[in-house]
């Protein structure tokens, strides 16, 4: 297949061959998750509420590395837009060094804090020996997951998203292999190591991960002359890394404090409505993948016809994406309120979980357009080297606003339930409203030279 060019091709074209791969990808990445949940299922009760604890912890790390992704694809594909391969050369080298720096510190945190944080969210006895048995495993190849999103940003600069989908297939399956191969040692020679053994797999994983996209990198146009020079420590470059990719690692936190504040609400409804939405929200993300897909295919387009100086094509790309997202999203839409409750009953037989997660996806069809509008416009945002708006969108939508709506829609209008189901609804359109406005906006701005 031959190399993409993000400034001359078709752009519906180009959004589609972008995010086949990374849709593919995120899916067995999902299968992936549930692979590790079912073999600490084997391990009993404690093993599982382990994981459940260390989740908090475990997104700090991934958003790190997400956002150190999202921040150096973009540098990197504005550098190559502007014909600047050397550029681009010395910002993928200093965002790795950056990448082995936040893996050590948070080493550090997560080795020496880890009891006492586990401890503040609530893991006590058994459950906190083994949930911190898993996290220290985890900290000490932590620098594996963000290398390994600082080294794809060399590939999703270009376009290239195969290789990651291809690692992702990958992962999935040797997870399958490793993951009781350390949990109950099953080689003569290596010890039964229970939920750390499901860590042990996951670094080894991420490890393996880095050496195959390395590998790729370095056979890249872009990329096939880098001088071992452009490691040598460059400060400004680093500075210029860190205030692209610190928004983004704050905006994939809010994710995480959003989730906090939905359960915090729906907890006092009973546990069967706080099962519903873990359900439910499972079966929104697996809809949400093409339309996840297409928008992180805006990153690398809007940076390098941004450097390129191709505003035109960049609106396009936007309005592609948000038209090609939003009919998926129409499909997913009559999935969801159609075979809602359907869906709900492969995870369980109780009914009143079943109930709960089937109003939670009838309101959720109707609100499923709105996040490719969210998705779209802020990975375009950071493609423009304006990564605080990710940030500020994700402060109202996943923290302000909720606690406003769901307060007064679930008790103050006594609506139960149905006020914080309609309360998502309502904070996430009014989001994307705003953002059609700014990108608007952001676009009509643009330089045309």
């Amino acid at each position: 297949m031959r190399q993409l060019s993000l400034t001359t091709d078709p752009i519906p074209q180009l959004t589609w061959r972008i995010a086949l791969p990374t849709s593919v990808g995120m899916f067995f990445n999902t299968l992936y998750n549930f692979t590790d949940t079912y073999c600490a299922g084997f391990l009993g009760t404690n093993a599982l509420a382990a994981l459940a604890f260390t989740f908090p912890v475990f997104f700090l790390l991934i958003s790190v590395a997400s956002g150190l992704g999202q921040g150096t694809t973009a540098l990197v594909a504005n550098a190559l837009g502007k014909g600047d391969k050397e550029s681009a050369a010395s910002l993928f080298a200093q965002a790795l060094l950056v990448a082995v720096g936040a893996g050590f510190v948070l080493l550090l945190v997560g080795w020496f804090l880890a009891p006492w944080l586990l401890f503040q969210l609530g893991a006590k006895g058994k459950t906190l020996e083994l949930a911190v048995e898993y996290l220290r495993v985890i900290m000490l190849g932590g620098v594996f997951f963000i290398l390994l999103m600082g080294i794809n940003s060399a590939l999703s600069a270009q376009g290239e998203t195969r290789f990651y989908r291809n690692f992702l297939i990958f992962g999935f399956f040797a997870n399958l292999g490793l993951n009781p191969l350390f949990i109950w040692g099953l080689v003569p020679g290596i010890p039964a190591l229970g939920v750390g053994g499901i860590a042990l797999a996951t670094v080894i994983v991420q490890a393996i991960g880095c050496l195959m996209l390395w590998w790729h990198v370095r056979k890249t146009p872009a990329f096939l002359d880098m001088p071992w020079s452009a490691f040598a420590p460059n400060p400004q470059r680093m500075k210029e890394i860190l205030s692209q990719s610190i928004p983004a690692m704050l905006n994939m936190a809010t994710i995480a404090m959003g989730v906090f504040v939905i359960t915090y609400f729906v907890k006092s409804f009973g546990d069967e409505a706080v099962a519903a939405v873990g359900i439910a929200t499972r079966i929104e993300q697996l809809i949400l993948m093409p339309a996840i897909g297409l928008s992180s295919a805006l990153l690398s387009i809007t940076g390098q016809n941004f450097g390129a100086g191709l505003p035109h094509r960049i609106s396009e790309a936007w309005r592609t994406v948000l038209k090609q997202s939003c009919l998926c999203m129409l499909f997913g839409a009559v999935l969801l309120f159609i075979g809602g409750k359907w869906m709900i009953q492969i995870f369980t037989d109780d009914a009143k979980i079943i109930q709960h997660g089937r109003d939670y996806l009838v309101v959720a069809a109707v609100t499923l357009a709105a996040y490719p509008i969210l998705f779209a416009t802020v990975f375009m945002m950071q493609g423009l080297k304006k990564p605080s708006y990710g940030l500020w969108v994700g402060l109202y939508r996943q923290i302000f606003a909720p606690i406003l709506v769901f307060y007064a829609f679930a008790y103050l209008f006594a609506w139960g339930l149905w006020g914080i189901w309609w309360g998502i609804f309502l904070v996430n359109w009014s989001a994307a409203l705003f953002a059609v406005y700014w990108g608007r906006r952001v676009l009509a701005r643009l330089p045309t030279e």
